[in-house]
């Protein structure tokens, strides 16, 4: 067993591409449902998050598209990686964000998973899509950041 001051076995998984495309509004912590050998291969950092999105129907949240790989060492009954597996939200902060959803133009994306004390936490985030001059927009600014830090530099 590695020691728990190993890095590696307490990493979180993020969703890369969620600050290039769209602007994120506001962010909620909540819990996911997950069977069998889901958290040993969430815990080994097999999960990918780049297509995954939530929808609230039914008065429930779902993610989908979240794909968490059968883990290595299991059995015949590994689980489906591609399953839609429900997230554990509060009925108040569900309300909130269906009232959000429903001003339009706005959608719920996973933007990282993680552990706390042994449980596994979806980090979901309300999110507005960035037009192509937006992106465009955030690359000057992350070069002309470069830029003055180089320039910082040089003279320090």
């Amino acid at each position: 067993m590695p020691p728990k001051s190993d890095k590696k076995r307490y990493k979180e998984i993020r969703n890369s591409k969620v600050l290039r495309d769209y602007f994120v509004d506001e962010t909620l912590e909540c819990g996911i449902v997950l069977h069998g050998t889901e958290v040993k291969s969430i815990r080994a950092g097999k999960v990918q998050l780049e297509d995954a999105f939530v929808r609230l129907d039914r008065g429930e949240a779902t993610v989908y598209h979240m794909h968490v790989a059968e883990y290595v060492f299991g059995t015949n009954r590994n689980h489906n990686p591609h399953r839609p597996r429900k997230l554990l939200l509060h009925a108040r902060e569900r309300r909130k964000w269906e009232m959000a959803l429903q001003t339009g133009g706005k959608t719920l994306i996973p933007l990282r998973m993680y552990f706390v004390k042994g449980l596994v936490k979806v980090e979901i985030g309300l999110c507005r899509g960035k037009k192509l001059y937006d992106k465009r927009e955030d690359l000057k600014q992350k070069e002309d950041q470069r830029e003055m830090d180089r320039a910082l530099k040089v003279r320090l």
